[in-house]
């Protein structure tokens, strides 16, 4: 038996793997909590394992009968001892501004936790993770030279270029949510300390702290702005300018086919925001932008759930 785990910045989920070509049956049991941001830094692992270990009391078999984890988790990953840890903004709360979070970590062993108890455990980017899952199962299937981009509690992405999915030296590659996008604001703070980089402007979590004195949160604010609200259509706007130009440098630095964009903020809100990105991209120097759309997650709102599991399907 095989678990599949997706850590995020909101939540964790773990379900179990159960062998069959129904991809919607594919993942059973299922158990998710919030993240857990305090206690000891193993609290994380801790909490991965207990919800492996309820996925498997209620399938009625024991813990010991997964062989094999797949983990798609938010990052930065940092390497101790060979086995990846999280550094992760939106969950170590030694990054950046203190007492943004309740804990004071500066990375979460997770990898090495897991091995102890699995067999085998594959460990990647979520990002990453969620472009092997749209690639198999959902909008990049075919594609050579393509992305994913979620917009969610952070920003985060996967490439893949002449068919190689890129990784780097720490399994990293496609955090352009940490690229630089704007000069120092104080009000564009990242959690990783940067001051005007992507996911400082843009992210769920910019968002709410940006804005939150008039819209407490991404969907308060997507439901003013498209029910007519000029402020907020005015705010829209703005998020899309600076992601859609994010999105244009991927496609003329890569030379892509597609983009496929996931995450909660742009999935509950598509049909607003998708033709303001579409926009960003189309017309703009057509030797390097035709030929290269933009679109919604083929997967939907599962592809944090199917990246884990094409992780266990990835050769």
């Amino acid at each position: 038996m095989q678990a599949c785990v997706d850590i995020g910045g909101t939540k964790v989920a773990a379900s179990l793997v159960q062998p069959g070509a129904d991809l919607s049956r594919t993942l059973v049991h299922r158990q998710s909590e919030p993240t857990v941001k305090e206690g000891a830094r193993t609290a994380l692992a801790g909490q991965v394992l207990r919800l492996v270990d309820r996925a498997c009391a209620q399938a009625g078999i024991p813990a010991s009968a997964i062989t094999e984890v797949a983990v798609s988790s938010t990052g930065p990953f940092r390497l101790h001892g060979g086995r990846a840890e999280l550094v992760t903004p939106n969950i170590c709360g030694g990054m950046g501004e203190p007492g943004r979070l309740p804990n004071d970590w500066t990375s979460v062993p997770m990898e090495a936790p897991l091995a102890e108890r699995f067999p085998a455990v594959r460990m990647e980017n979520d990002g990453i993770a969620a472009l092997e899952a749209e690639r198999r199962w959902g909008a990049l299937q075919g594609l050579d030279h393509c992305a994913y981009v979620t917009w969610s509690t952070g920003v985060g992405t996967g490439l893949c270029v002449g068919g190689r999915v890129l990784r780097g030296k720490n399994g990293n590659a496609g955090h352009a949510g940490h690229s630089y996008v704007a000069d120092a604001d104080p009000q564009a703070l990242c959690g990783c300390g940067n001051r005007g980089d992507l996911e400082s402007l843009v992210s769920g979590t910019a968002i709410r702290r940006r804005f939150g004195d008039r819209w407490p949160g991404a969907s308060a604010l997507m439901e003013a702005a498209g029910s007519g609200d000029a402020a907020a259509l005015a705010v829209v706007d703005d998020l899309c300018r600076v992601l859609g130009r994010a999105l244009y440098n991927l496609a003329v630095t890569l030379d892509l086919q597609r983009i496929s964009l996931g995450g909660s903020v742009f999935l509950h809100h598509q049909a607003l925001l998708l033709p303001r990105l579409q926009a960003q991209l189309r017309g703009r120097l057509p030797a390097l932008t035709d030929g290269c759309d933009i679109v919604a997650a083929g997967l939907g709102e599962r592809v944090g759930d199917y990246a884990a599991l094409a992780l266990l399907a990835a050769p």
